[in-house]
């Protein structure tokens, strides 16, 4: 049996407060419906690190999981660029 494709986002860590919990905004760009102008967005997302080896500022890839506590559905899967 073969589990359904998960969805995954590539955000930056806003919070790294908890223990083994971050805090991950997602940007995007979106059309306005009248004005056609490009309009930046975010969303933020609780992912779940476990040896918590993400930093704030640091861009990371997430994936869609099983629900891991009330906010996380979310867990990092790899860490794409370390803060400067």
């Amino acid at each position: 049996m073969e589990r359904g494709k998960r969805k995954s986002k590539v955000g930056i860590v806003t919070s790294d407060k908890m223990n083994k919990s971050r805090v991950i905004t997602v940007e995007r760009n979106v059309k306005h419906p009248m004005y056609k102008k490009y309009v930046k967005k975010s969303s933020k997302f609780m992912a779940h690190d476990e040896n918590n080896e993400s930093n704030v500022g640091d861009r990371v890839r997430i994936m869609e999981t099983r629900p891991l506590s009330a906010l996380k559905r979310w867990r990092i899967v790899e860490i794409l660029e370390r803060a400067r």
